[in-house]
């Protein structure tokens, strides 16, 4: 027997290199899992990950593949888990995991499984979904026969998300995998079976024993996804979503008064998402249009003569940034302060439409975002959202206006990294003064200056400006 002809030829060697030596171990193995779901799928790539299951011992197939590929002058890494009972073998485009064929058992309040070595049958009834329950066998008389108990592939060609046994057992088992059926929703376009949603639904709470680093991973792979609304439609249907950010199922709803409507900003979140997915795969970009609108049920208001209101929105949403990046074990680092920035000025550069709007506004603007004003500006187009074309062409062409004026600004300006064309010790040298607060209060002065255009940002003119003004700055605070 041989492999479908189609897998790439590295591949093929690298398998049977793993059923020579599980049978001169005398172990059945069999390979599982995503590589044999994305093979179906016509989504191989060539770096890859694939999981080898074993009648026996993981640990030792792993350590003999490993030997073997080393005689063979492949660069390879062995590495094993004996708690675990698994093994990993890395080589320049695949990374094997070998684990013994087990069964598991688990307390209601516990994610952390009794686990015992078990047959094939065992293992399969501990996966999660039919589609990733698809085995290829490796033992040397049937290289390549599909093993498919649960109907996997007829699962694949549907498109859908099933468990293996009762989807409530699977879920009580480990909880996490309802955060993975959503997350190969997303990933894959599938849809959940009805089963599988119902049994979520009734299950959501249960989220609750499993780490907030596990549900991060898996939700960053909804974001990541390439129609990201597609997985939060459903964390939000299911009741996951309730589970771990509240903030965002509190964007779901519209109130009325006085004939007058507001959009519904749940809605319109997933929307910016998707519009900013599909020009850009940065995570974090994407993570700044989750939150760009959080702050929007706090800060509503009605007022006759406007309507709706949400004033202060990107304000405390920025304030609530580092509350929820930490609660979600999302990383306290600059990633979170650029998504704060992003939240915090999303709503700057469409104020700038007017005609009357000063290049001093634009300065400050370019100032503020930095290097990350092409994102912003990513974000504010995205944010552009209406059922109605007319606007929405309307607020294009204001954008378009927008873009063009930041534009000529930083050309004419350079404000972009701004340094004060002063130093610290220039000062010091040209003012006879020591180091103290007055250096930044001399080059805060500065700086506001050339933002506000009352000189150039060049040296001469900031050190004459200097020269003319220092006294009335003295004794002020910093």
């Amino acid at each position: 027997m041989e492999f479908p002809h189609n897998i790439p030829a590295a591949h093929q060697e690298l398998l049977k290199e793993i059923s020579l030596q599980a049978h001169q171990l005398g172990q059945e193995s069999f390979l599982v899992g995503g590589y044999v779901r994305d093979f179906y799928l016509h989504r191989l790539q060539n770096d890859v990950d694939m999981d080898v299951v074993t009648l026996g011992s993981g640990i030792a197939l792993a350590e003999r593949v490993h030997k073997s590929l080393r005689s063979k002058g492949m660069k390879t890494s062995f590495s094993f888990f004996k708690q675990f009972g698994t093994a990993q073998v890395k080589t320049p485009s695949v990374e094997l995991e070998f684990i013994g064929a087990r069964k598991e058992s688990y307390r209601s309040d516990s994610r952390k499984p009794l686990v015992e070595d078990g047959s094939l049958e065992d293992d399969q009834n501990r996966r999660d979904f039919t589609i990733n329950s698809l085995y290829w066998e490796l033992n040397k008389d049937r290289l390549g026969v599909l093993n498919d108990p649960f109907g996997g592939l007829i699962d694949l060609k549907k498109g859908l998300i099933r468990t293996p046994i009762e989807p409530e057992k699977t879920f009580s088992d480990d909880p996490l995998r309802m955060m993975r059926a959503v997350r190969f929703a997303a990933q894959l376009d599938f849809e959940l079976c009805p089963e599988t949603k119902a049994a979520i639904q009734k299950m959501a709470s249960r989220l609750e024993i499993v780490s907030k680093e596990r549900i991060r991973d898996e939700l960053n792979k909804v974001v990541n996804s390439p129609v990201p609304s597609v997985g939060f439609a459903l964390l939000f249907s299911t009741g996951l979503l309730a589970q771990f950010f509240p903030e965002m199922v509190a964007l779901h709803g519209v109130k009325e008064r006085n004939g007058l409507r507001h959009k519904d900003n749940f809605w319109h979140t997933l929307q910016v998402l998707d519009n900013v997915a599909s020009v850009s795969e940065s995570l974090w970009l994407r993570w700044a249009a989750i939150m760009h609108d959080i702050a929007k049920p706090p800060t509503q208001r009605f007022e006759d003569d406007h309507g709706w209101t949400f004033h202060g929105h990107d304000a405390l949403g920025a304030k609530w940034t580092p509350r929820i990046f930490r609660r979600l074990a999302l990383p306290m680092d600059e990633r979170m302060r650029y998504v704060q920035k992003l939240v915090r000025l999303h709503l700057r550069p469409i104020a700038l439409v007017s005609d009357h709007v000063s290049d001093s506004a634009v300065r400050r603007l370019i100032f503020e975002a930095d290097n990350d004003i092409e994102d912003l500006m990513t974000l504010c187009r995205a944010d552009i959202t209406s059922k109605n074309e007319f606007k929405v062409r309307k607020f294009m062409r204001n954008f378009e206006r927008v873009e063009k004026k930041i534009i000529e600004v930083e050309e004419k300006d350079r404000i972009r990294n701004w340094k004060n064309p002063l130093t610290g010790q220039q000062i010091m040298d040209a003012l006879n003064i020591p180091p103290s607060k007055q250096i930044g209060i001399i080059k805060d002065h500065i700086k506001e200056a050339i933002l506000n255009g009352d000189i150039p940002n060049e040296h001469d003119a900031a050190f004459s400006y200097m020269m003319n003004h220092h006294q009335d700055w003295v004794g002020q605070e910093a």
